[in-house]
């Protein structure tokens, strides 16, 4: 019985990192898509010489990642919240 109440409390635990990293990564996705200079004046380099196509790849990036690790969190509420 005590291993499962570990394993649910782990469960629990996972799910709020992962829907953390989820909600960082759609904020990151959105900060990017809203002010695409940002990468540029946080690092003082521009990679791809002013043409927007490394803010593009970031902002996919961004997006996929706010995506997997959304449905990470999604599952994870299933098997940890909905057990009784």
């Amino acid at each position: 019985m005590e291993n499962s109440h570990s394993t649910q409390r782990s469960s629990r635990r996972s799910f709020w990192i992962e829907l953390a990293l989820a909600l960082a990564s759609l904020a990151l996705l959105l900060l990017t898509l809203a002010w695409p200079e940002w990468i540029e004046g946080l690092f003082g380099v521009e990679p791809d010489a002013g043409s927007g196509a490394a803010e593009w790849a970031v902002a996919a990036a961004f997006a996929i990642s706010s995506a997997v690790w959304g449905l990470r969190a999604r599952s994870r509420w299933r098997t940890a919240f909905t057990r009784a």
